[in-house]
């Protein structure tokens, strides 16, 4: 009984009970079934007035048959021949669901935890097509996400959530629509592995992110080398290119303060001795205003 009834009932009565006690004193105590009219009246309010919230249906049978889906707001029933066989919530809900040790399609076991949220579009759907409708989704859910689970591989179970969700929804949102009852949407929670096979994974991980180091590298040695066949004929063709290169590399050598150059015999002869003393020298007197060493 809503609150509205429950104050109307209790009006009733305290006027039958003030009536009642007003005709015993002052007419007699036959007098006092006066006051039975009020309290008849209480117990047909509290019979027949019902109140709806805003997000609540009401199933009405009359005699057996469907009568109709009252609410929101206040109604009245026929007291004996109506009667309200479900209030049916029609909010958002949720229900949470898993598939433990459920098989992949490439046979690795996995227990999968998933949320669905869902809110009944038909109440008349829902109070008469199926017993429980809670419970019956319960059911598919669970089904559904075994048959995903089924004919998915465990890759794509991890990686492609987004997928796996939306295919879910669809086919729970197909079965559960004769009931009167839509699917917003469902999120897989968890997919939990056994720690045996989580480390076999993490192992070959490694071993692919090594094999992509390996090949990185190898490619990188390979572009090297074709730079320096390259390098190679250009100082093939130009021979003073690469004397050019030579007395760079002193030039360069010669900035640090402190430093001793021992040059080969050997390469002091296919270069001009004195043009890279000279350049080894002037680059000494710039960098630190005293000269450098050059040994040959």
């Amino acid at each position: 009984m809503n609150s509205i009834t429950y104050m109307i009932v209790v009006v009733l009565c305290l006027a039958g009970l003030a009536t009642g006690g007003m005709a015993f004193l002052y007419i007699g105590a036959a007098s006092a079934l006066y006051a039975a009219p009020f309290f008849v009246a209480a117990l047909l309010v509290g019979m027949s007035l019902k109140m709806a919230n805003t997000w609540e249906r009401f199933v009405v049978l009359r005699a057996g048959k469907l009568q109709g889906v009252r609410g929101p707001g206040l109604f009245l029933l026929i007291p004996v021949i109506d009667r309200v066989i479900a209030i049916i919530d029609q909010r958002i809900q949720t229900t949470a669901f898993n598939a433990e040790q459920a098989l992949t399609r490439d046979t690795v076991p996995v227990n999968v935890d998933a949320v669905i949220f869902w809110h009944v579009h038909d109440a008349e759907a829902a109070a008469l097509r199926i017993t429980d409708y809670r419970q019956a989704i319960d059911r598919v859910a669970q089904t559904s996400l075994r048959e995903m689970i089924g004919s998915a591989m465990l890759a794509a179970l991890l990686s492609d959530r987004k997928a796996a969700d939306e295919q879910l929804r669809a086919e729970i949102g197909a079965k559960t629509a004769a009931w009167g009852i839509s699917v917003t949407s469902v999120e897989v929670r968890d997919v939990a592995i056994p720690v045996a096979l989580q480390d076999a994974m993490s192992r070959q991980a490694q071993a692919e992110r090594e094999k992509q180091a390996r090949i990185i590298l190898g490619s990188a040695e390979a572009e090297v080398a074709s730079r320096f066949v390259d390098a190679a004929k250009a100082y093939a063709e130009f021979p003073i290119a690469l004397q050019l290169r030579a007395m760079n590399i002193i030039y360069e050598t010669t900035k640090e303060r402190g430093s001793t150059i021992l040059i080969p015999t050997a390469m002091v002869d296919t270069m001009n001795p004195a043009s890279a003393l000279v350049l080894a020298g002037l680059a000494a007197t710039n960098t630190a205003g005293a000269p450098r060493k050059a040994t040959a």
